[in-house]
């Protein structure tokens, strides 16, 4: 979803082409995008921040919100790597987000990642995120894990707030693929959070790091 037509015609061609993904609508401004959604259910939609009319946020909202659409996942896209854009996007449910000077494989890779659940965010964005939470602790402040993480999932989860895919948590605490994602699933369960983005929201925080 984006304002210009010079664009959406880009991304159709590198989704499409490149990486054999279907496009099942375009809008040019947010409200657009919200109808869209509604209508077509689409498993994954990238939207761009700033857009005339309703923007991205504001149709982020309507998306994630009452009465909008379960189980779209929605990767924002802009050319502003603001960290007002970024932590009001996590906030309002993003499932990911992407600035528009990444390269083809990039935006593929988060689009594909918002997909299976395994949303991410660039090595820039995780790093001023964790910055700004880290600047919210007070002095001495401690935090507790909650009684119902077990030791492993508690593992699982400080290697998902440090950026690490489910493939290389699995390399680094020796156990399958299939065992991490069913530990990442429990964390969802127990934690109430949706998709991996908000566990990282999550653990930034209840100070995982401190656990």
């Amino acid at each position: 979803m984006d304002d210009l037509q010079l664009v959406r015609i880009g991304l159709r061609s590198v989704l499409c082409e490149r990486a054999g993904m279907s496009i099942v609508g375009e809008a040019e401004d947010g409200a657009h995008a919200v109808d869209l959604c509604r209508r077509l259910k689409p498993d994954v939609v990238l939207m761009d921040i700033r857009m005339p009319g309703m923007d991205g946020l504001e149709a982020l909202s309507h998306i994630n919100g009452p009465g909008g659409c379960d189980g779209v996942k929605v990767v924002m896209f802009t050319m502003f790597d603001h960290d007002e854009y970024l932590f009001t996007a996590l906030r309002r449910g993003a499932a990911g987000f992407i600035v528009k000077d990444s390269s083809p494989d990039k935006i593929i890779s988060a689009l594909r990642a918002a997909h299976s659940g395994e949303a991410l965010l660039s090595p820039s964005s995780t790093v001023r995120l964790i910055a700004a939470f880290v600047s919210q602790l007070q002095p001495g402040e401690t935090a507790k894990k909650p009684a119902s993480i077990t030791e492993r999932e508690s593992e699982v989860l400080q290697l998902v707030v440090s950026g690490l895919r489910n493939e290389e948590i699995a390399e680094r605490l020796m156990i399958s693929y299939t065992t991490v994602k069913s530990h990442v699933r429990h964390l969802h369960e127990k934690l109430g959070c949706h998709d991996r983005v908000q566990l990282v929201i999550y653990g930034f925080e209840h100070g995982v790091r401190h656990w």
